[in-house]
């Protein structure tokens, strides 16, 4: 079974998975956080390199505002216990989204995370936090825009696709192969738009605190039987 290099994750249904136990939402945040690493093992035990998982989106902060603060109180916690994790098990873990939207101790976890871990050679966990795809391109081209001002940038032929995805968060990290998206919705609700544009998309009823490596398994078989084309060729197929 070929196992995709990339899998990125959008977690979903934590709240509806909570209320289904009669419990409060921020009852299904905590219990998904703890599901993060579950997956992580998960993924690295079955060969895959790169998983990126949607924590936090510039669109969340229009919830209900007791929410996001207990969301932003788990990921204090959160940051910090992976810090730990990435120790035990070897991996590199990355930001992507715009950490100074976040507050200053929060921040400082993020970064003590990233630099923590920049030499592990195991897993590439990748961890989009008050991320959007629209904010990572305008952020993205305003860079590219300076870099032409300053004269880094020659002449507009020399701006490739290539070169555009140098300057989004992503540009160390191969594009995702799959997607996965929990609970029901079949949306990409601002992630990773650019990246996803020739991956495999899957969508599953189970909620993300309930997604299991068996879970993660399923996609991997449905991701299989899918017939790549790149070109107007299936993947493999000689022209």
């Amino acid at each position: 079974m070929e196992v995709p290099r990339h899998v990125a994750i959008i977690l979903d249904g934590n709240g509806r998975w909570a209320k289904s136990k009669g419990m409060p939402r921020n009852y299904g945040h905590v219990k998904g956080a703890a599901n993060v690493e579950t997956i992580c093992r998960a993924a690295d035990s079955l060969g895959i390199k790169y998983l990126t998982v949607y924590l936090f989106s510039t669109e969340n902060w229009k919830r209900n505002q007791e929410e996001v603060h207990a969301l932003m109180k788990l990921f204090h916690s959160y940051t910090r216990t992976a810090i730990r994790q990435a120790r035990e098990n070897n991996m590199k873990c990355r930001v992507l989204g715009d950490p100074s939207g976040l507050d200053e101790e929060l921040q400082k976890n993020l970064r003590e995370l990233v630099e923590s871990s920049k030499d592990n050679t195991g897993l590439n966990f990748q961890l989009a936090i008050n991320y959007g795809s629209r904010d990572e391109i305008v952020r993205g081209m305003r860079r590219l825009v300076r870099d032409a001002r300053e004269g880094k940038i020659g002449d507009v032929s020399e701006i490739t696709e290539e070169v555009i995805s140098s300057y989004l968060d992503t540009a160390e990290i191969p594009d995702p192969d799959l997607l996965i998206r929990t609970c029901g919705e079949q949306r990409l609700s601002n992630f990773l738009m650019w990246q996803l544009s020739y991956a495999e998309l899957y969508f599953t009823e189970v909620p993300w605190p309930a997604f299991s490596k068996k879970d993660l398994e399923a996609a991997i078989e449905a991701y299989n039987k899918r017939t790549r084309r790149f070109g107007g060729l299936k993947s493999g197929e000689e022209g």
